[in-house]
């Protein structure tokens, strides 16, 4: 049995997705669904049971599941980087991490984690998925450095080279119509091509980038989902990757993107951004894909407009866009 925590969220429901393509249905799904609109990612999706995030824990240590098992794929945290309450973030995002993983190390269950690329702050000091590197990095919110704790410790306890991080880029693709402020600028893009005929994005506030040219390494979340298979299949290879396309592409082009998949003309307006965003924005990402390619599992394949377009025209477009 796979556990998938945060199960009915974004990148886990898509992962729920992919175990079913490959006939697999002994899932246990750990989520926290309350009155959120997530429960559909979980519509027609084939698995063994739900339970709440929080009675997960002390089933574990109860041993209830005790040699049923095989992997815990953990995609459950908090991705809010506007976040401010520090410590739900360190309880929910490190503390119980940790004791997933604690739990996994001692019995020989394959164990993968969501780190994220907010752990390496502004970009200036590179980013480099490297187990030396990871403490020189000075994340711009709680959220970041809450994902950088548990990175440390695995490192600090020697444990890296025995379960799989996956430093998490700019993720978009279906199954993310539940966050709100937190869905991708592709979804928020689409809507407002759509309805509105124009897009939003923010002005620059650094002489060096043009407004729009801010650029992020966008990943869609099919590619995610293969990774994510081929590793948990690969249990030698272990360690915390950087998970992007390797190749920064600007806010103008992905609103381009969008454009082009609806078969319409590019109209962009640039808005302020928010004072509280200020100070805490990446003006650039893009992952290093070197230590994910020398391990032998296949990089993503989706381009920037090509991943829009499988995103928009086989999902939002659709009656059903669930993936």
């Amino acid at each position: 049995m796979f556990v998938v925590t945060g199960g009915a969220g974004f990148i886990g429901s898509a992962f729920v997705a992919k175990l079913n393509e490959e006939d697999c249905d002994e899932i246990l799904i750990v989520d926290d669904l309350g009155e959120s609109s997530k429960w559909q990612n979980l519509v027609g999706k084939a698995y063994m049971d739900y339970i709440h995030k929080d009675a997960f824990l002390p089933a574990l240590a109860q041993g209830k599941f005790k040699g049923t098992i095989t992997g815990i794929i953990h995609m459950g945290a908090c991705s809010s980087t506007t976040e401010t309450d520090a410590d739900f973030l360190f309880q929910n995002n490190f503390h119980y991490t940790q004791q997933l993983a604690e739990h996994c190390l001692e019995r020989n269950i394959r164990f993968i984690y969501a780190s994220s690329a907010a752990t390496y702050g502004d970009g200036s000091l590179g980013y480099s998925d490297g187990d030396d590197d990871q403490a020189t990095f000075r994340p711009l919110n709680r959220y970041g450095y809450s994902k950088q704790l548990f990175d440390l410790w695995a490192i600090r306890n020697n444990v890296q080279d025995q379960i799989v991080g996956l430093k998490f880029f700019n993720v978009y693709g279906p199954n993310e119509y539940h966050k709100g402020s937190m869905q991708s600028v592709v979804h928020k893009a689409y809507h407002q091509a759509k309805n509105e005929g124009s897009v939003k994005l923010f002005r620059s506030y650094r002489p060096d980038y043009k407004d729009g040219e801010q650029k992020r390494d966008f990943i869609y979340v099919k590619d995610c989902v293969e990774v994510m298979w081929w590793l948990l299949n690969h249990s030698n290879t272990n360690g915390i990757f950087n998970l992007g396309t390797g190749k920064a592409r600007s806010w103008n082009e992905l609103a381009s993107g969008v454009f082009a998949a609806l078969g319409k003309e590019p109209k962009i307006e640039y808005i302020d951004m928010p004072e509280n965003l200020r100070d805490q924005y990446q003006y650039f990402t893009e992952a290093t894909m070197t230590k994910l390619k020398e391990s032998g599992c296949p990089l993503p394949k989706y381009s920037l407009e090509d991943g829009i377009k499988d995103y928009v025209q086989e999902h939002l477009e659709k009656e059903c866009p669930y993936y």
